[in-house]
């Protein structure tokens, strides 16, 4: 690894996302890995199904 990468990575962790980065992050993997094996899966879906489960915490 050269020296630059170490240090781009040591900078990435000290990084503190917010509760928005969070649940936005959250979305586009949860969109991003269920898209591929069913194309009626949709951003949208996402996100209604994500806003019900925060707000059922």
């Amino acid at each position: 690894m050269t020296k630059e990468l170490e240090e781009l990575i040591e900078r990435a962790r000290k990084i503190e996302m917010t509760a928005d980065q969070v649940a936005q992050q959250r979305r586009s993997f949860a969109y991003g890995n269920t898209h591929i094996e069913n194309e009626r899966i949709t951003r949208e879906l996402i996100e209604d199904v994500d806003r019900k489960i925060a707000a059922s915490r």
